[in-house]
């Protein structure tokens, strides 16, 4: 039974998993748009989300958390002064899964995560 164990484990060991989910996180804040499959992508999502949330409160000690896990200072800022602006009266949901398709090699669901409001 899986009681209380949140999160994916996507058939890696957890400083891998740690590694990958921060890359998807810091390309996803850079470019507002990435191409992954599916699980991944819900993961990237919840990490996400936080980061943008952070931004939002806009403390020093949110920025430290941030910069803690993006280790960017370049897209930490970029997330407190352009990205959590943008989601001032938004509460959640920042992000959305559109569902490309199946992956020619293995099969796996492609879903492209975006950011939802673009910078114009």
């Amino acid at each position: 039974m899986r009681h209380k164990i949140a999160g994916r484990q996507l058939s890696r060991d957890s400083a891998h998993r740690n590694a990958m989910l921060r890359n998807l996180v810091k390309d996803l804040l850079s470019h507002e748009s990435i191409k992954t499959t599916a699980p991944k992508a819900k993961e990237a999502r919840r990490s996400a989300e936080k980061m943008i949330t952070l931004g939002k409160a806009g403390t020093l000690h949110a920025r430290r958390l941030a910069l803690q896990f993006l280790n960017d200072k370049d897209i930490t800022a970029k997330v407190f002064d352009e990205i959590a602006p943008r989601y001032a009266t938004r509460h959640g949901g920042y992000t959305r899964m559109l569902k490309l398709g199946r992956r020619l090699g293995d099969g796996a669901e492609v879903v492209q995560l975006e950011l939802v409001e673009k910078a114009e």
